[in-house]
Formats: C-alpha cells, sequence, structure tokens
C-alpha cells in the first residue's frame, strides 16, 4: 500500500505582516544577488514567534530565527540612545511600532526599504532615488547616534565604489560632527577590527579607508595610517610620491591579485615606518622596514587582530624590500631570507607574503600590469633548497653539532645552481 500525501507544511510566518528588509531589497535593485535575507515583522510580540517555532537569538535585540528556513526576522522597534558608543541604546519592540518607524532607525536611505510578500516596496525616505543617484545619505538625524554607522558608510563606499557611489556631503558633515564630539573613540576594538576586515574584502577596499580619512575617523582609528598622506617617496621608485596613495594603490592591487584577507591585510600595513621616517632623510626611508614592524605590532595589539594576519603582515613589511631586490642578494641572504620567513615550514604563507610583495611592486603609477618575476623567482629558489636531502646530510654529518651547518651549505649550494638555471629579475626598489 502506498503511502498517503503528506499535508504540506504551513508557514510559520504565515498570517504576519513580514516584509523583506535591507540587502535582499536593495541588491537586486542593483543587479546584484543578496548574501543575506533578513525580514521585520510588524505587529508581533515575541510571544507570537516563540508560539510558532522561533527561535530567539542575541540578547539585545528581538531578533528571531525561522524554524525552518533559519532567515532571520527581526521585530520591528526603535531605539533611543542613553550613552556614548554603539551599546548606549534603549530598545523598544512591540507590536505599535510601524514599519516606517523601524526603517527610519536604520543607516542608510538604500538600506531603508523593504518590501512585502506582494512584491510592494516601501521606500519611505527616499532610498531608490539614492540608489539611482548612486548616493550614500543617512536616513535620519538618528544616524549620529552609532558611531559604527561611519565604518558601515566607508565599507558600503568600498562595496560599491565600482558603481560610482559616493557619500552625500550633508552625511560626511554629519560623520565629521561625530568623529569631533569623541563617538568614534568609544567604538571597541572587536567591532572595528570586524568593519576593517569585511572592508578588505570588498573589491576596493581603498574607499573605506579614503572615507574614513574625509570624515576624520582615521586619524582617531589608525593613526599609524592616516599620517602616511603628504609624506614624499623617491620618485624614481614611487612617481605616485605620496605614500598614502600608494598604499591605497598597493591594498587595491592585493585585493585583485588574492582573495586572502590576510594579503590584503599584510598590504594595508606594510609601510606603516615610513609615517615616522626622520624628516631630514625624507625622501628616502632608510630602517623603515623595522619601524613598520613596530607599528604593526601596536595596531594588532590594539585591535586584537588575529595571530595569523599579525604573522603574515609582519614578515611582510620586514622582508618585503629583500624581496624586491632579489637579484641582488647573496645567495646565504636569500636562504636567511627564507629561513627567517618560516618558509621551509610554511611555504603557503610564504608564498601569501610574496603576494603582498607583489601588490607593493604593481601598486605603483604605471606598474600596475608589469610583470613581477621576483616572487616566481623565490617560490624557485624555496623549493630547490627545500628539495635538499636533510636525512641524508644529517647522517653523513656524523656529530649533531655539525648537522645545522652541514644543511645550511647543501642549501645554499642549491640556491647557487638553482638560481643559476634563470634569468635575474629586474629590481624594483622599494
Amino acid at each position: 500500500m502506498s503511502a498517503l500525501p503528506r499535508p504540506p507544511i504551513a508557514d510559520p510566518a504565515a498570517g504576519l505582516q513580514v516584509y523583506l528588509v535591507g540587502g535582499a531589497v536593495r541588491d537586486p535593485l542593483l543587479g546584484r544577488v543578496p548574501v543575506e535575507w533578513d525580514y521585520v515583522v510588524v505587529g508581533a510580540d515575541p510571544d507570537t514567534l516563540l508560539r510558532r517555532g522561533f527561535t530567539q537569538v542575541g540578547r539585545d535585540f528581538p531578533v528571531f530565527l525561522h524554524p525552518q528556513t533559519k532567515a532571520e526576522y527581526a521585530l520591528a522597534r526603535t531605539e533611543r540612545k542613553t550613552a556614548p558608543g554603539y551599546r548606549g541604546f534603549v530598545v523598544q519592540a512591540d507590536p505599535a511600532v510601524t514599519l516606517e518607524e523601524d526603517l527610519r532607525r536604520r543607516d542608510l536611505t538604500i538600506n531603508a526599504l523593504a518590501q512585502a510578500p506582494d512584491g510592494t516596496l516601501s521606500d519611505p525616505f527616499g532610498g531608490l532615488a539614492d540608489l539611482k543617484a548612486r548616493v550614500l545619505r543617512h536616513c535620519s538625524p538618528a544616524f549620529s547616534e552609532d558611531p559604527v554607522r561611519i565604518l558601515r558608510v566607508a565599507r558600503f563606499a568600498a562595496r560599491f565604489a565600482h558603481l560610482g557611489f559616493a557619500v552625500a556631503p550633508e552625511t560626511l558633515d554629519l560623520m565629521r560632527a561625530m568623529v569631533a564630539a569623541g563617538e568614534v573613540d568609544a567604538l571597541v576594538p572587536e567591532r572595528v577590527w570586524q568593519e576593517l576586515a569585511k572592508a578588505l574584502g570588498e573589491e576596493h577596499p581603498s574607499r573605506f579607508f579614503e572615507v574614513l580619512r574625509d570624515c576624520g575617523a582615521l586619524a582617531r582609528l589608525l593613526p599609524e595610517l592616516d599620517r602616511l598622506w603628504g609624506v614624499p617617496q623617491p620618485e624614481k621608485w614611487h612617481p605616485e610620491i605620496d605614500t598614502g596613495v600608494h598604499v591605497m594603490l598597493v591594498v587595491d592591487m592585493a585585493a585583485r591579485l588574492s582573495p586572502d584577507l590576510e594579503v590584503r591585510f599584510a598590504a594595508l600595513c606594510h609601510d606603516l615606518g615610513k609615517g615616522t621616517t626622520p624628516a631630514e632623510i625624507l625622501p628616502r626611508h632608510h630602517g623603515h622596514e623595522e619601524r613598520s614592524v613596530a607599528l604593526l605590532e601596536g595596531v594588532c595589539d590594539r585591535f586584537r587582530v588575529p595571530n595569523h594576519f599579525r604573522a603574515l603582515a609582519r614578515i611582510t613589511a620586514r622582508d618585503h624590500g629583500l624581496v624586491h631586490t632579489v637579484n641582488e642578494l647573496r645567495h646565504a641572504t636569500i636562504l636567511d631570507l627564507l629561513e627567517r620567513s618560516d618558509a621551509f615550514r610554511r611555504p603557503a604563507r610564504f608564498h601569501q607574503m610574496l603576494t603582498a610583495c607583489e601588490a607593493d611592486f604593481r601598486g605603483r603609477t604605471g606598474s600596475a600590469e608589469r610583470p613581477y618575476p621576483q616572487a616566481a623567482t623565490l617560490r624557485r629558489l624555496r623549493d630547490a633548497a627545500a628539495a635538499v636531502d636533510v636525512q641524508r646530510i644529517a647522517a653523513a654529518a656524523g656529530a649533531p653539532p655539525l648537522i645545522p651547518a652541514a644543511i645550511r651549505k647543501a642549501r645554499i649550494a642549491a640556491i647557487r645552481w638553482a638560481r643559476a638555471a634563470q634569468p635575474e629579475p629586474e629590481p624594483g626598489g622599494a
């Protein structure tokens, strides 16, 4: 006997006033595929959703997970500022809160769009017009109550840079006023890092830092980076001259070359030391590598940057100059570089470092399409040195104290022979 067909499962959200909101509405209007599907529920309370099988998540906001799709459903809510920073809010969520009141608390007009199940769009703040005009504009004066919104505006500027979006002048003015009022000083390090890491994942991460600089937030959050603008470099190696301009070219080139956020962060931080070069030696930057490492460590400590980001950024800041000039180095110095970078035990990270160095070389005016043979050279020399039969050499060396020197000698010889078999790359400068 065949089984009877099972009745369809009723949608737990059926009968509720549910609207699709945020990026799920905005992105299709820009020809993009949404990555998140968020909903707002009007006219309901927590008990209503809990009785229907929704699961509440978080303590601060009335957000629930759909029992079947696991999409986020938030009760319509308003917020009232009670203290500095992004946590200083009292949230009110009750059936009396309207859709427009909920949308008013959102950051940008292009994010304050809602779509009903029948496809009808609600646009109380002109988000559709701003999408068409490619403008990032705040919804209401309430924008100034949450300093995280400064970071979000900068991140959206990076995300939509290729579409020509710009921050509205009045929004930029409001962001400047928030910085002057000390709002960004109340941001917790983890949230700053979260937004920074997301921005590094965009196609044009430079716009994130440029917008923060325009409103004054970069000087408060990342003074090590902010002070690079206006610092000159030798025109021979850097036709763009300005170090800040160079670093923005580098971070965008890193985004072009690699999806790895670690590579992009290393590219961002590789020249921090040039901001502290003594004025009397400019435009040269002797010793900037060591200063860059010291400043990088401070940045990573301050924002609690994950260790794998820190490690790659450290070796990139320290050794990018050597990588650029590999053809000028002695065989022993090349081995020192490989060992110091832990290239034999962590080849994947070493290859990431070479990608960051390539971004540095090509992140210069007129060099975006130039080849970077230094990376291929060092990969080949690293592989040649790694192929040395360490066990055979150790056995032949006899006494344990003699083994390290014997291995080093063999690896230098392997580098010498591999190097002789390829043409010298073009010097890249620093």
